[in-house]
């Protein structure tokens, strides 16, 4: 048997700032935003060459809304791998992307925490061959 995750739901506030920051910010591809109706769109963002897509899904309610940038309790959520991790920390660092955790040397590889700019917290990680 073979699988593999196709794409992951994220919650936003917004379909245009979302795609603005995961295209200009974190240089992921925009590979769809099709309208569906008056108020929902289905956006795929991706890292280039990734299998794996971002469906951007706008908080529709109340409780949706209320988890926005908190999916996962506070915990990391998403896990960016890089062939260049200090080339992408620079980057975004200056992009203005905040890092909560000071780049590390780890048994796995090289990784630092940041926030996307919903406070979704993010691994970036060069893995170790």
């Amino acid at each position: 048997m073979k699988q593999q995750l196709g794409q992951i739901s994220l919650l936003v506030n917004d379909y245009d700032e979302a795609i603005e920051h995961y295209t200009k910010v974190l240089d992921f591809e925009l590979l769809e935003d099709t309208q569906m109706s008056e108020t929902k769109r289905w956006v795929r963002v991706s890292p280039p060459g990734s299998s794996c897509h971002l469906l951007l899904a706008k908080a529709a309610n109340e409780t949706q809304k209320s988890q926005v940038g908190f999916q996962t309790g506070g915990r990391v959520f998403l896990f960016l791998y890089t062939d260049d991790f200090w080339r992408d920390y620079k980057k975004y660092t200056a992009r203005g992307v905040e890092f909560i955790r000071e780049p590390a040397e780890e048994k796995f590889g090289t990784v630092s925490v940041f926030k996307d700019l919903y406070g979704n917290l993010w691994d970036l990680i060069e893995p170790k061959n």
